[in-house]
Formats: structure tokens, C-alpha cells, sequence
């Protein structure tokens, strides 16, 4: 058995919601962040709708200087950072506090709009801050300089399962004893023509502009943008400064499907071999599993090799599933965060979110869905899954803190 680790903060902004109780009483109630594309023009493009994070007032949140050094994606996930790092106090041991970030498209967003000033007003509308905007792991940076934190920081970009992997790395620097408390940043903001257009392309996106996981009537994924954030520590660290526990992070497991660039195995086996090693880490058997937060991006291969899967692992135990990208699109990078803490508020508070929009299960989908209204039921433990292009897997697992 390795260290303990705990999670003693959390923050989310999402289309549905900013801050983890608005996040989490939007889940709970229903809503849904989709609508008519706001931040880019859909003239022109296969699809007119995303989930757009509303009401973010960045120069509210981050300063006027710090909004404008940081892109989007950077200042979504910089902002959640805000949240699950308030209660951390002043930095006293700046060497032996750390930071992950993770991203699966960076600044793309900007780098296909300066692309579009310079061909527009010239090589002059480039300016020194550019490089910088775009860069993943500057919003690492710019949080340890503004709050003096001089441990591990890393970047990690292993596309929609980038989130999950952030924390994976985050958790195995804990363990090594190279930190005693890492803070994981995740953050998106991917919506323009260029993503729009190749996802489009790949026939990974819903034409009727609906996230429907599960359902049989799912055409694609809805784009989704946002960030995450979670503090992790040692079990030690963080009781030794009094912090309030939300959690465990009981396992993680990271591997490769080494089947195709953008499909995933079928079958599904990637994710059972990534999951089982998660459960194996966590020291639980998959009857303890109390609930699974599904990568569930609505896709007809996607839902389909997950739902595989599941079944691998866990047999006919009827464990109850759901996605929450009905109401948040698909969050790519950022996703990973955020719905882990769906899990760790559902192990918190026995109450098992639904799946958004999902009416009518495919018939090929025998699994537990929650569906209509969340599903209230104590659990111990829940799993979150993330599921990425290049055959990234990552699955985590959260449970209940007891002393």
C-alpha cells in the first residue's frame, strides 16, 4: 500500500455552471449548458450549437493583467485553480507543492484567429504575448509565480483523457514523495472553425446539435469547453494542516488501446485493462463500486466500446452509469476534472446525477443507466472514465474519507 491520498479541494467552471455547488445543483437538476454557438459565427460551418461557459467575467476573477496574459482555456482553468486552492493558506514550503496541468488542444482557438489578423492586417497584429497565450502549461506557470509554488509542475496533453492523466501524474508525484500536495489544473476552450470543421469531418459530432449519451438516437458529441481543478495531498499533509477532506483518491490507471488513431477497440478492451489495474491500485473489487461517471460522449463507436467495457469488468453487477456531457458537452480536457468531481460529490452526498437528454437507451446498451432524475443511493466509491483520440484511457476511482 502506498501513501494515502486525499483530495481537500475542488473548482469547476463548466457550461452549466461556475464554482462546484453551481456545477454540482445544475447537474442534480437537470440543466443543460447547449445553445446556439455565441463565441465564434457558425455561418459557414456543419453545426451551429456547443456549450459555452456562461457569465465568466475573467477580469472579475483574475485581475485585469492576469485575464490578459492568459487565452481562454488558461484562464477557465486558472480560475477553478482559484477555487480548490482558497483553502490552502499561504505556500510555507514552496519546493514540496506541485502542479499538473492537462489540455488536449491548447490555444487553438487563438492560433487560427492571430492566423486570421495577419492575413487580414499583417505580420504587425502579432504580438509578444502570443507564443505564451498558447502555450499548455503556462497557466501552471503563471500560478506557481503568483502563488510561490516551486515543486513538480508538469503539462499533460493525451487529448479527452487528459484531465484523468493530469491527476494520474499528480497522484504518482505523491506517492514518489516528490510533493506533499499537488494542485491539478485541467482546462478547454476549443470551439472554433478549424476543430469544428475536422471533428465534423471525423464524424464525431452531433449534427442536430443534442448530446445524447447512450441514447439511440445519438448522432456525435456536442464540443464543450470549461475547466477543472482538484487538490490533492498526503493523508499526513493535509491533517497535519487541518484541512477539510471531501474525498480519497483511492486509484487511478492510464494505458493505450495501440488500435487507431481516432477509434476506439470495439471492444472495448483498452478501457477494461486500464480500468482493472485502477480497481487493483485502489485495493476494491468491482462489486464496491457504487456508481460510474461514463466518458459517454454519445458517438456510435465511442458508447459502444465503453458499454463493452463495463460489462468486461464488471459482469452483470448492475452498477448504475451515467454521462454527464448531456449537460456539459464534451469538455475534452477539462472534462476529466470536472467529472471526477461529480464523483466524488455523488460518493459525498448519495446522489447519483443523470444523464441529461438520454429518453430512449440504444437497445445495445444492457447497463444500469441513470436516466430522468438523479439516482439517490449511499456509495462508497464511484469511477470516473475518460477516454481519448490516440487510444488514451485513463480511469480514477474516489471514495469516502474515514480516519
Amino acid at each position: 500500500m502506498g501513501k494515502r491520498l486525499v483530495i481537500t479541494g475542488m473548482g469547476a467552471v463548466t457550461p452549466v455552471g461556475i464554482g462546484v455547488e453551481n456545477y454540482w445543483q445544475a447537474l442534480l437538476s437537470g440543466s443543460c449548458g447547449i445553445a446556439d454557438m455565441r463565441r465564434i459565427s457558425p455561418e459557414g460551418l456543419p453545426v451551429t450549437r456547443s456549450a459555452e461557459v456562461k457569465d465568466f467575467d475573467a477580469k472579475a476573477l483574475l485581475g485585469t493583467r492576469l485575464a490578459t496574459d492568459l487565452d481562454v482555456f488558461m484562464q477557465y482553468a486558472y480560475a477553478a485553480g482559484l477555487e480548490a486552492f482558497a483553502s490552502f493558506g499561504p505556500v510555507e514550503e514552496p519546493s514540496r507543492v506541485g502542479l499538473v496541468m492537462g489540455t488536449a488542444l491548447h490555444g487553438i482557438g487563438l492560433t487560427e484567429a492571430m492566423q486570421h489578423e495577419v492575413e487580414q492586417k499583417g505580420m504587425r497584429k502579432v504580438g509578444p504575448r502570443f507564443i505564451s497565450q498558447i502555450m499548455g502549461n503556462m497557466t501552471a506557470a503563471h500560478f506557481a509565480i503568483q502563488h510561490g509554488i516551486k515543486g513538480p509542475s508538469f503539462t499533460v496533453s493525451t487529448a479527452c483523457s487528459s484531465g484523468g492523466d493530469a491527476i494520474s501524474l499528480a497522484a504518482m508525484l505523491l506517492e514518489s514523495g516528490a510533493a506533499d500536495a499537488m494542485l491539478v489544473l485541467a482546462g478547454e476552450a476549443a470551439e472554433c472553425a478549424l476543430s469544428v470543421l475536422s471533428l465534423s469531418k471525423a464524424g464525431a459530432l452531433s449534427k442536430t446539435g443534442r448530446s445524447l449519451p447512450f441514447d439511440r438516437e445519438r448522432d456525435g458529441f456536442v464540443i464543450g469547453e470549461g475547466g477543472g481543478a482538484l487538490l490533492l495531498e498526503t493523508e499526513e499533509h493535509a491533517r497535519a494542516r487541518n484541512a477539510r477532506i471531501f474525498g480519497t483518491l483511492l486509484g487511478w490507471a492510464n494505458n493505450n488501446d495501440a488500435f487507431h488513431p481516432v477509434s476506439p477497440a470495439p471492444d472495448g478492451a483498452g478501457a477494461a485493462a486500464c480500468m482493472r489495474p485502477a480497481l487493483e491500485k485502489a485495493g476494491i473489487g468491482p462489486e464496491e463500486i457504487g456508481y460510474i461517471n461514463a466518458h459517454g460522449t454519445a458517438t456510435e463507436k465511442g458508447d459502444l466500446a465503453e458499454c463493452a467495457a463495463i460489462h468486461a469488468v464488471f459482469g452483470s453487477r448492475p452498477v448504475p452509469v451515467s454521462s454527464t456531457k448531456g449537460a456539459t458537452g464534451h469538455m475534452m480536457g477539462a472534462g476529466g476534472v470536472t467529472e471526477v468531481i461529480a464523483c466524488v460529490k455523488a460518493v459525498e452526498t448519495g446522489l447519483l446525477p443523470h444523464t441529461v437528454g438520454l429518453t430512449t437507451p440504444g437497445e445495445e446498451f444492457d447497463l444500469n443507466l441513470i436516466q430522468a432524475k438523479p439516482l439517490e443511493r449511499p456509495i462508497r466509491a464511484a469511477m470516473s472514465n475518460a477516454l481519448g483520440f490516440g487510444g488514451q484511457n485513463s480511469s480514477i476511482i474516489v471514495g469516502k474519507y474515514e480516519e
